[in-house]
């Protein structure tokens, strides 16, 4: 059949090695000039229907962030709003040669309806997955119309906040009759040394009517030398399909020189190179940046990387970016990751679905072990929070309704797309789909069981599910994720460990994932010595990270969470959750130096105050302390403020990997030396305060003085200050506004409300001050101050252009920036 050639206008921004995700064919961009209606009627997918009136956009678009948050809304997705959307798309074409031409989605949330020219390509209820349609059969000379129906009208049917609409990039995918499959490059490093290695290629083709293929593969280094090659002929391309359309070729590559392993101090990345030939000639070729690395877990001594046992300190993320909602730009996550970085994070887990390619790219350039995860929910709905984090009376929407149909082919997809990536270190097979009575019951629930940490919802329910179904699912979909990569092992996350050791689910997983259960590392070890436990889910306090410290067979954790999300939120009003070490803007809450402290291997130092209670002072400077029957609470959200009454007696708190540490106040030591108390992790001493610079020093074992910070006091707010932050060549920019003093200074207390406006050459996306409480509509141009910061996303329009932007505030001169 013949195929088309698309005439698009050029995308901006879009390098010449920037492709999908698809491992086959010519790729481009298809985010621009979208039409787009929040209504729902029949007629929309047909051709012909007038859509001249409908709002023009371009992806990635997230349309509940649009909303105003409301308190009769739910809870769960942080108060906003959900519905049912359309999106359409014109473009032209004209007849050139046989290839084919494919729409490729990296996600749609939900229940998507893809249409071309009135014809339905399919469906797909999930909402994170990434899936591709073919167009050939469907295309037209002249004008051809994409529609795409997406159904979010179950908007609670997550326990956070999913988004809902086109939130990531779209693709057109060109290609020959015969070329590579979709995702079906995958490989598996064996026998890996720094001195050698051996690489298992697999290698899948859509054959068409092309005869006499082979099939090349090649290993280039960063520079582009290649390392090693192979070649197949065409009888080592054996039939995988009774239809005769699929075929498997396999490659062993062996390297025998010096390597460079993938680890996440040093994430080398070779590229992968695979091409089809016919008689000879390149059909159809693809290049994958690649991670050569080794894995290994041990019951007894926990995670091997490369050979070199490790910690895993790792934390959960969801996939929003506050203001942003969930179509979150490839900028946005760096930033992001480079704040996880600044913590000490070398392992992140995403909870509880598939996130967006790029996210995995960036962990594979950066350095970051990921827990792919599947799934929350199973064939049985969850509670999700309509009125408040565990309040009221809990909605029961959900996606379980299209589970049975499409678990297998969800889980397969989710492997299939990401496999090629070295961060990845574990598939899970979902998450707390164990919770007590939430939907599973179990016997065993009867009676005092203290180590079940989460809420049981009363004892055993005879009419609730069956708990033995987790072990019987779990086995299934471990079968798939095996069966597509025997490299990696497969792992669950646990909330109800008591009642999951009745069932088979921990022996269908290879490595067993414990949520809020580290009071069990111990006791289940020994009960069971071959299983391989971690803590897939933790709370951010100290004790959790002794547990992964102190346990050598304890081979890390992940904290919930990594940064602030939107959705499980408390009563209105508040956004989320507020659990995050790091905030809606990317920066570091206090709670994230503390884990700093604990995870950093280089020198740092972080100070926070609070005003001693019952000394007759107020002042700004975080939650005040007690000191109750002679125990000191020491908190680790203190923030890092110096503005008080002259006199009155300040606590300061001191977060380090150091072994001492010392205050000063402008110069001089108003806090002697002190040792860091493992106990509680912190160093504080109680000063009188005086305006000017509080300074704390982090001392080593010699006495060296290795790291300092500084806290400086503040004084009326006078003007705005700006920083950009990021790349020249960002796109997507963070311009930092600040409320200052006289001096410079970010007034903590500023309050102002700040309006941004893009003059000319781009689009404000979102204004973030990171403030949980604050409910007004996230895609408005202006904001109140939070701790005297706000966070402005523009998009630059074009690359040779800056964006103009302008800033004001009352009582302050209007600031205007470039870029």
């Amino acid at each position: 059949m013949k195929s088309l050639i698309i005439s698009l206008m050029a995308m901006l921004f879009l390098p010449s090695a920037l492709c999908a995700q698809v491992g086959f064919g010519t790729s481009q961009l298809f985010n621009d000039s979208w039409l787009f209606s929040l209504t729902d009627e029949a007629g929309y997918k047909e051709s012909a229907y007038k859509d001249s009136g409908w709002r023009t956009l371009s992806l990635p678009h997230d349309w509940s962030v649009e909303g105003t948050p409301s308190r009769e809304l739910a809870s769960c997705t942080g108060f906003l709003p959900g519905g049912i959307g359309w999106y359409r798309k014109h473009f032209d074409s004209s007849m050139k040669t046989d290839d084919k031409l494919y729409i490729y989605f990296e996600g749609v949330y939900n229940r998507s309806e893809v249409y071309l020219n009135g014809h339905l390509l399919g469906k797909r209820p999930n909402g994170y997955i990434s899936f591709m349609y073919d167009l050939t059969p469907y295309l037209v000379n002249g004008d051809n119309v994409l529609a795409v129906r997406v159904d979010h009208s179950k908007y609670a049917d997550s326990r956070w906040y999913t988004g809902s609409g086109i939130y990531r990039d779209v693709w057109l995918v060109n290609a020959p009759e015969t070329h590579l499959a979709q995702w079906g490059v995958s490989y598996w490093a064996k026998n890996v040394s720094k001195q050698k290695a051996d690489l298992d290629v697999t290698v899948e083709v859509d054959k068409g009517k092309a005869s006499n293929l082979s099939v090349k593969v090649s290993l280039l280094d960063a520079d582009g030398k290649q390392v090693a090659t192979a070649q197949t002929t065409a009888s080592d391309i054996k039939n995988s399909s009774a239809n005769n359309q699929l075929s498997v070729a396999n490659c062993q590559l062996s390297i025998n020189q010096a390597l460079h392993l993938w680890s996440t101090d040093t994430p080398y990345l070779y590229k992968l190179k695979v091409e089809l030939l016919s008689a000879g000639k390149v059909i159809d070729k693809t290049e994958s940046p690649i991670g050569i690395r080794s894995l290994r877990f041990d019951p007894d001594h926990g995670f091997y990387l490369n050979d070199q046992q490790m910690k895993v300190k790792g934390v959960c993320i969801h996939h929003d970016a506050g203001v942003l909602g969930a179509a979150v730009p490839r900028e946005v996550w760096k930033r992001r990751f480079l704040s996880l970085k600044q913590m000490g994070v070398n392992g992140i887990r995403m909870s509880h679905n598939v996130q967006a390619p790029d996210v995995y790219e960036l962990a594979d350039e950066m350095g970051f072990l990921i827990m792919d995860e599947g799934s929350d929910e199973w064939e049985f709905p969850k509670r999700k929070w309509i009125e408040g984090w565990n309040r009221g009376t809990p909605g029961y929407d959900g996606t379980f309704d299209f589970f049975e149909e499409w678990i297998d082919r969800d889980i397969a997809d989710m492997v299939r797309r990401d496999r090629l990536h070295p961060s990845i270190f574990l598939w899970s097979v979902g998450n707390e789909v164990d919770y007590p009575n939430d939907p599973y019951s179990h016997p065993v629930l009867d009676g005092g069981n203290a180590a079940i940490s989460q809420p049981m919802y009363g004892g055993y329910k005879k009419d609730a599910p069956n708990a033995e179904r987790i072990g019987i699912i779990a086995k299934r979909l471990a079968k798939i994720i095996r069966s597509l990569d025997p490299s990696r092992p497969v792992t669950g996350a646990m909330a109800g460990v008591v009642m999951s050791n009745q069932t088979e689910y921990p022996e269908a997983v290879d490595v067993c994932g414990y949520n809020y259960t580290e009071g069990r590392y111990i006791e289940d070890h020994k009960a069971y010595p071959k299983r391989i436990i971690y803590g897939s889910e933790t709370s951010t306090n100290l004790a959790a990270w002794k547990a992964v410290r102190d346990n050598e067979h304890i081979f890390g954790h992940f904290v919930w969470t990594g940064y602030e999300y939107l959705g499980e939120s408390g009563a209105w009003p508040s956004r989320g959750l507020g659990t995050g070490l790091i905030d809606f803007s990317g920066f570091l809450k206090p709670r994230g130096w503390y884990f700093a402290s604990l995870w950093r291997t280089d020198p740092m130092v972080y100070a926070g105050t609070q005003a001693v209670r019952n000394n007759n002072f107020g002042g700004f400077g975080g939650n005040n302390n007690n000191n109750r029957g002679g125990r000191v609470n020491l908190s680790t959200d203190a923030m890092d403020s110096w503005n008080y009454q002259d006199g009155q007696t300040v606590r300061v708190l001191c977060y380090t990997n150091q072994p001492y540490a010392q205050v000063k106040v402008n110069g001089n030591i108003v806090g002697e030396k002190k040792e860091r108390d493992d106990q509680n992790g912190i160093i504080y001493w109680d000063v009188p305060y005086a305006a000017g610079t509080l300074t704390v020093e982090g001392i080593d074992a010699s006495g060296k003085v290795t790291a300092t910070y500084d806290v400086k006091t503040y004084g009326e707010a006078a003007r705005i200050a700006t920083r950009i932050e990021g790349e020249a060549a960002d796109r997507v920019k963070h311009l930092l506004i600040e409320v200052v003093d006289a001096n410079g200074n970010r007034v903590l207390n500023a309050r102002q409300d700040v309006t941004v406006e893009v003059i000319s050459g781009g689009r404000l996306l979102g204004l973030e001050n990171a403030n949980n409480g604050d409910m007004s509509a996230p895609k408005q141009n202006h904001r109140n101050a939070n701790r005297g910061r706000l966070l402005a996303y523009v998009e630059r329009a074009n690359p040779s252009t800056p964006a103009k932007v302008k800033i004001t505030a009352e009582g302050m001169p209007a600031v205007e920036v470039s870029l």
